[in-house]
């Protein structure tokens, strides 16, 4: 026993000397300056070190055990013992029921097929006269004919649709390398000339295949259906919330009697329940609610918003666009009150007109601020969750699954039915769909935000 405490008293002596040791030395042979940057950063992560436990203990940590757990086979009847079965979750998610009948493939290659055509009979017909290489001139009309031929011929000859659209996105790639889209100078000609040849390309021979595909896909893969439910939720949400905040912090800017008042009216439903606000509008959408009290009374008849599949992601979008509009019309406002007030008074010098100073000054300079707003209602708006769960009565929709959301099936494959390795892996196709959208935009916007410096 005493042989253990001159054992510990001795380890305890050897780390202070240590200590002591390393302490002199930094302080004869290090600069004084190095030493006092190394003394505040140590510093400053043992300040830190409380908050880094917490979020590795509470965040980093089911972050990183999910991924791991997501290629396991871990349900209720395996908690104590999952089984490893790699990537099988993530290919169950898009497993159809019953095979749908066009294939992939086919709706792929056959819209690929169909853009790239497009595009080389535009540039034939507009372009042929400036292109002066003949060798360009004979490229774009033999792969304008082969596009052309493949069209008239693709149910003909198995993989002519793969080979053709190949071929095709090869040789326009190589076209673009040679700097061939420059020779436009005119952007406005360039625009016209996109949005016909994306005109042709999805509606000249109808509906793609690739949107009929996936329309029959979703009623066969509940994940999928998931998938088409939040993205046409965020289509339809998120460029009506930001129009709608920007138009309400373009009023509460100007000179106006009650402005306080107003913003804080405005901000009240972003700071009200979640299930406050989805009660309230659960009545307001009844068959019998205040909605089609005042239809009624205007002339027009009753709407089943609660009942009918098809209003089910739009009733939901009514109810965040009214949640969230006050939210980033206040940060609209902080970004437009940020602006510096001389650039309208010397665009007033110069006679421009009020949408003039709004599109070549308000805009520009309020574009870091709708940078921020994109990203984050974008994220938002992919988790959403709350409505559609109170809405409904703890239903994803009425019937037919109208109201399944991503999260919404996360939270059914893992607290309803059990499955939380396929819970773990659909939350992180999500996570890739987020990361992916938002990679996107950054990289789309950065010429697009102007900073006053």
């Amino acid at each position: 026993m005493l042989k253990a405490e001159y054992a510990i008293i001795f380890y305890v002596l050897l780390i202070v000397f240590s200590l002591l040791l390393v302490r002199m030395l930094s302080k004869k042979y290090l600069k004084p300056v190095k030493y006092r940057k190394v003394k505040e950063s140590i510093s400053a992560y043992l300040y830190l070190l409380p908050s880094f436990v917490v979020l590795g203990i509470f965040v980093f940590w089911p972050i990183f055990y999910s991924f791991y757990l997501s290629f396991f086979k871990w349900d209720f009847q395996n908690q104590d013992n999952p089984i490893f079965i790699g990537f099988q979750n993530y290919i169950e998610l898009f497993k159809l029921n019953q095979p749908v009948n066009i294939t992939f493939n086919e709706a792929f290659f056959n819209t690929l097929l169909i853009f790239m055509t497009a595009i080389f009979i535009i540039h034939l017909i507009f372009d042929l006269k400036k292109i002066k290489k003949p060798r360009q001139k004979y490229l774009i009309i033999s792969m304008s004919i082969l596009g052309i031929l493949s069209l008239l011929t693709i149910n003909l000859i198995p993989y002519l649709n793969v080979i053709s659209a190949l071929i095709l996105v090869v040789v326009y790639t190589i076209l673009l390398s040679l700097h061939f889209i420059d020779q436009m100078s005119n952007k406005i000609f360039l625009r016209i000339i996109t949005f016909i040849g994306l005109w042709i390309a999805f509606y000249s021979l109808g509906v793609p295949e690739i949107i009929k595909f996936l329309s029959l896909a979703k009623e066969q893969s509940l994940f999928i259906k998931a998938i088409w439910n939040t993205t046409y939720y965020v289509l339809l949400s998120t460029p009506i919330t930001i129009l709608f905040a920007l138009l309400i912090a373009l009023l509460l800017n100007r000179k106006l009697y009650g402005k306080t008042f107003f913003r804080t009216v405005y901000f009240i439903p972003f700071v009200t329940s979640v299930v406050a606000i989805s009660l309230v509008w659960q009545w307001i959408f009844n068959d019998n609610g205040l909605l089609n009290y005042i239809l009624t009374q205007i002339g027009f008849s009753k709407i089943p918003w609660l009942k009918d599949q098809k209003f089910t992601i739009p009733t939901v979008a009514i109810i965040s666009i009214w949640k969230m509009v006050g939210y980033y019309a206040i940060i609209f406002l902080a970004g437009l009150q940020n602006i510096d007030k001389t650039y309208y008074e010397a665009a007033e010098v110069d006679g421009a007109t009020p949408f003039q100073k709004f599109q070549f000054i308000t805009l520009p300079l309020l574009s870091p601020t709708t940078f921020f707003i994109i990203i984050v209602a974008m994220i938002g708006a992919f988790k959403v969750f709350d409505e559609i769960f109170i809405l409904y009565v703890g239903m994803p929709g009425p019937y037919n699954n109208s109201g399944m959301t991503m999260v919404y099936y996360v939270y059914d494959m893992f607290y309803v039915q059990q499955r939380m390795g396929r819970a773990s892996a659909a939350a992180y196709v999500l996570f890739g769909i987020i990361l992916l959208f938002t990679i996107l935009q950054m990289r789309s916007s950065r010429s697009r935000i102007h900073y006053e410096s």
